[in-house]
């Protein structure tokens, strides 16, 4: 199969989103509109929700105590366990499943709502043992009052699949919004008047309550009074694969914080979970937004191989160019940085926070294949990879559990590394997309990246204070990346900037005449 993927100087915007220019130049605008608008719609839903989230996380530490942090960190661990079941698999099935209908939606949909309350009456039940266990009485009216977020949750569950299907991401954007703003106010008004841990509890029960209310009254579908256990059980034939993917990641994704908090002290939690936030925010919203809008598009091309390999480039190559620059310089800025937003009473959290930046720079490059994968309906190996990953992990948890949190962590980093590998080598099958091919994907930006940290890591030697220290970094990180990639002409650097001038002189989105991928890639 040609390198040449992306050439042809008649090869405008969607085609390098993988979509032949033979096609129909008609059926190609629309669709690049709605993929580019959707994903665009999708950054600003996430960027806008976890931002004011972020602020809002950021008031409450300063007004909360880090015992009340933990006590949430534990109760969301068992209520996003719980979870999987309710939003994961039949709702990706749906997602996938071409020519749905209101039968197919309306039996996900109830099916949700008597998994939910399960699932509730199953934690209602089992709170006492498990406050028992890490020796905390109030995890017992903690984790039954917030678990009621499942229910609630269940209701817009069909709402999210539409969503996604449909591409209205403008709809989620203003839902979340409203909802994060109205209840992280409430919260913080609890905190300031001394509600303590019951103002994350009321927050979060308020802000799904909200989204999954404005959803419900804006999206125009209705559940209706049919059900097909025939239906459900054509969803579950490749949801369960994917169900059972995603209740392994929530797991073992849950299992540090777990072991953290029964082995070591609640402020060693609060560092390690804080630690872990800063990048999580932005790689989840930079990630999560472009593989939110991906899975539609490759599932809508998954007949055609060649089609779904260079979608896929283009996403792994977007992402790296803006993923791999914010890993590595917020790594270098995790010490100022932390200091000036949450205190010095905070700082134990910066070797958290860099190694997870280097964990966290991976995803992209992890998630983007294996969303290939399940687009093309290889669930199974999807599947088969999250164990033999996960199995690997535990392993190395394990042997890291003797060295103490530091080595818990850098462990993580060392698994991390293998489920790249594990999760990109099926591409060099299923599509053709060599090892080869993929380094030239993702090795000019880590490169210019890495420059990019170098200079920025020697302004620390300066002798400056926090906050001039701060924002000479960033002023120089950014100057330099930019620099760089102008002057080594990176592609992606050029393909973003020609859409970003598209959208902003035109209004939207059309043919270009100029945009290449170099014929070597």
């Amino acid at each position: 199969m040609s390198d040449k993927i992306f050439s042809g100087s008649r090869r405008g915007l969607l085609s390098v989103w993988g979509f032949n220019i033979d096609e129909g130049k008609e059926m190609q605008s629309n669709l690049k509109n709605k993929v580019i608008l959707s994903l665009i719609w999708k950054l600003l839903e996430r960027g806008g929700t976890q931002g004011i989230q972020f602020i809002l996380q950021i008031i409450l530490a300063r007004l909360l105590l880090p015992k009340d942090f933990g006590l949430i960190v534990l109760v969301t661990i068992f209520i996003t366990v719980a979870n999987v079941f309710v939003q994961s698999g039949l709702n990706t099935a749906l997602i996938q499943k071409k020519n749905t209908n209101d039968l197919d939606y309306s039996s996900v949909f109830y099916f949700n709502i008597i998994v939910a309350c399960i699932l509730y009456f199953i934690i209602y039940l089992c709170a006492p043992l498990i406050a028992n266990y890490f020796s905390e009485p109030e995890l017992v009216t903690i984790l039954r009052a917030l678990s009621i977020t499942l229910i609630i949750g269940a209701f817009q569950s069909i709402q999210n699949a539409i969503i996604a299907i449909r591409m209205l991401f403008k709809l989620l954007l203003q839902s979340s919004l409203f909802s994060i703003v109205i209840s992280g106010t409430l919260g913080i008004a609890m905190a300031y008047l001394g509600f303590g841990v019951w103002s994350l509890v009321i927050q979060q029960i308020t802000n799904t309550f909200l989204v999954t209310l404005i959803l419900f009254l804006t999206l125009k579908w209705r559940p209706k009074l049919i059900f097909s256990l025939e239906r459900l059980r054509e969803l579950f034939k490749n949801g369960w694969k994917i169900l059972g993917a995603s209740l392994a990641e929530a797991i073992y994704t849950n299992l540090r914080s777990l072991i953290i908090s029964k082995m070591f002290t609640a402020d060693i939690l609060g560092f390690y979970n804080r630690g872990k936030q800063f990048p999580a925010i932005v790689v989840t919203n930079i990630n999560g937004s472009i593989l939110d809008v991906m899975l539609p598009t490759f599932s809508s091309q998954q007949d055609n191989i060649q089609k779904v390999k260079e979608i896929l480039r283009r996403s792994i190559a977007s992402s790296s160019f803006i993923v791999f620059p914010m890993m590595i310089g917020m790594a270098v800025i995790a010490e100022p940085l932390t200091y000036l937003l949450l205190t010095e009473k905070w700082l134990p959290a910066v070797p958290f926070l860099q190694i997870y930046c280097l964990i966290f720079a991976l995803w992209p490059y992890q998630t983007a294949h294996m969303q290939a994968v399940i687009a093309i309906g290889r669930g199974d190996i999807y599947l088969a990879r999250e164990v033999i990953t996960k199995i690997i992990g535990l392993v190395i948890l394990g042997i890291t559990l003797f060295y103490g949190v530091n080595g818990i962590v850098i462990g993580e980093f060392l698994s991390s590394i293998l489920a790249t590998i594990l999760f990109s080598s099926p591409n060099i099958k299923l599509l053709n997309y060599s090892y080869k091919e993929q380094f030239k994907d993702i090795i000019p930006s880590l490169a210019i990246s890495l420059l990019m940290g170098l200079v920025a890591f020697s302004i620390k030697w300066m002798g400056l204070s926090m906050l001039h220290t701060l924002i000479i970094q960033l002023a120089v990180g950014i100057v330099v990346y930019f620099g760089l990639a102008m002057i080594f002409k990176i592609e992606v650097y050029r393909y973003l900037i020609n859409t970003v001038k598209q959208m902003i002189n035109k209004g939207k989105i059309t043919s270009t005449e100029n945009i290449i991928f170099k014929k070597n890639i």
